[in-house]
């Protein structure tokens, strides 16, 4: 199949895709049509996070898009695990070396189903930005890339902005000491704990960018990457991620971990769109737990093991 019957063909997917998607999929979701339109808006920030941050520069990026570096700009750089929430301060320098005012319309998009561009809507919410003004484009680099063409060149250099944020949003994270006292120790079940992390990282059986394997006693597994095409890179209709998390109880508190935060995010993200009103972070997630080694763990496909069962 040539190159650009596979656009051709990618660019009918995208079109049949949205059509219905004001009625199931968030209004936060954004086409790169709705985009194109409005990147001459002098209010309008553009985000990129990709995976590989030098790719803003080697494949390119959407004009105008400012570039994110996901570990230094999203982390908190001088604490351990590194991947940590960023402090208010910090985020709001950050922001405003990005242009970024409280009017401004943000719209951020990755090269990641949206895991890394999560983070930046959590962080944006977790510190009282306007959320109504925050948009998350569908499909990333490929929904754009379908119909329009990234660039090279430089970003100009925005004006810095005049953000200001505020206290961090009350019960929005939580730390390791509240996941073991509520979840580990006291087994609320009004709480549920919820690893955002592929199968096999949950079960122990792969170990990558940690000392050990497995997850936390009590976690139930729910992949946030399956909520995402991983084709298209859109998100699947609200339909799809209720029928996703059916088991996940509406009522209650649900915590969200995954390795250093990205898909966790995604979690709490999705949740929220699906009405979820009760949905906190682990800050840290398994980094933050695995990097103690003294914490217990779990290895298996089950919540509990042996150990814990009793």
């Amino acid at each position: 199949m040539s190159k650009w019957l596979k656009i051709a063909l990618l660019c009918i997917v995208s079109a049949l895709a949205g059509i219905g998607h004001a009625a199931d999929k968030p209004d936060f979701l954004v086409d790169a049509d709705w985009l194109a339109e409005r990147l001459k808006d002098p209010k309008l920030v553009v985000l990129e996070v990709r995976y590989h941050p030098h790719r803003h520069h080697t494949v390119g990026h959407i004009p105008g898009a400012v570039q994110v570096q996901r570990f230094a700009d999203l982390g908190a750089n001088d604490e351990m695990p590194i991947m940590r929430f960023p402090s208010r301060a910090a985020f709001q320098a950050t922001l405003r070396r990005w242009g970024i005012n409280d009017d401004s319309t943000v719209v951020v998009y990755d090269d990641s189903s949206t895991a890394l561009a999560s983070r930046v809507m959590f962080l944006l919410d977790l510190y009282g930005f306007d959320m109504q003004r925050v948009k998350l484009l569908d499909g990333g680099t490929i929904g754009w890339t379908g119909f329009n063409e990234l660039i090279k060149a430089p970003t100009a250099k925005r004006a810095p902005g005049k953000v200001r944020l505020k206290a961090p949003a009350a019960n929005a994270m939580v730390g390791w000491g509240d996941v073991y006292r509520d979840v580990v120790a006291a087994r609320d079940p009004q709480i549920t704990l919820l690893d955002a992390r592929p199968a096999d990282m949950y079960d122990g059986s792969r170990i990558q960018h940690s000392v050990q394997g497995g997850h936390i006693p009590g976690a139930i597994n729910i992949v946030s990457l399956q909520g995402v095409d991983g084709q298209s890179q859109q998100w699947k209709s609200l339909a799809e991620l209720a029928a996703i998390y059916k088991d996940v109880p509406r009522s209650g508190t649900v915590i969200a971990y995954c390795h250093d935060g990205f898909r966790s995010t995604l979690t709490w993200l999705q949740l929220k769109a699906l009405g979820y009103r009760n949905v906190r972070v682990y800050n840290g997630g398994w980094s933050d737990w695995d990097r103690t080694l003294t914490l217990p763990i779990v290895k298996g496909d089950k919540p509990y093991d042996a150990d814990f069962s009793l």
